[in-house]
């Protein structure tokens, strides 16, 4: 192996502590705070508010779940009264997702975790330049496109 491969396996193996401690920190507290849900159900909900005519399959495809699981979920979330389905005047076959209104209360909570979350990492990105983050933007964009393409590759095999 030579130094460029060890330095991507050292920053591959940092990427993941990184992503471990966090959920090691972070998952109790989304745990404790929506104990009747699933972290897979709060993700949904998340989804659903931010795409527009949100559907099982774009449900999927946005959570990188089988369309069975994201049925699944909805129906978990409808039951729940998160979410409500609706369908489209013109379109009567296809199923559309919106949140209720407590559906939005419980993704305001999650949403201002998230926002707790940045506040307490916030002392370790201000003493990037600009630069640094621009380079770790364009990494980490880059990175998960190749990461899209591998798994769309894989879905159609």
């Amino acid at each position: 192996m030579n130094k460029q491969e060890e330095r991507q396996g050292q920053l591959m193996s940092d990427l993941t502590d990184i992503f471990n401690k966090n959920n090691l920190l972070r998952k109790p507290l989304m745990e404790q705070e929506f104990r009747e849900l699933s972290l897979s159900e709060i993700e949904a909900l998340e989804v659903i508010d931010t795409l527009t005519a949100p559907n099982v399959t774009k449900l999927a495809e946005a959570l990188y779940i089988t369309r069975g699981a994201a049925s699944k979920i909805s129906k978990k979330l409808i039951a729940k009264k998160l979410i409500a389905s609706y369908q489209l005047p013109s379109n009567k076959k296809e199923i559309y997702f919106q949140l209720t209104d407590q559906g939005k209360s419980i993704n305001k909570r999650h949403s201002d975790l998230h926002k707790q979350f940045l506040t307490e990492d916030k002392s370790v990105f201000d003493q990037l330049s600009s630069e640094e983050l621009t380079t770790l933007e364009k990494f980490l964009s880059s990175y998960n496109q190749h990461l899209d393409r591998i798994i769309r590759e894989n879905l159609k095999n």
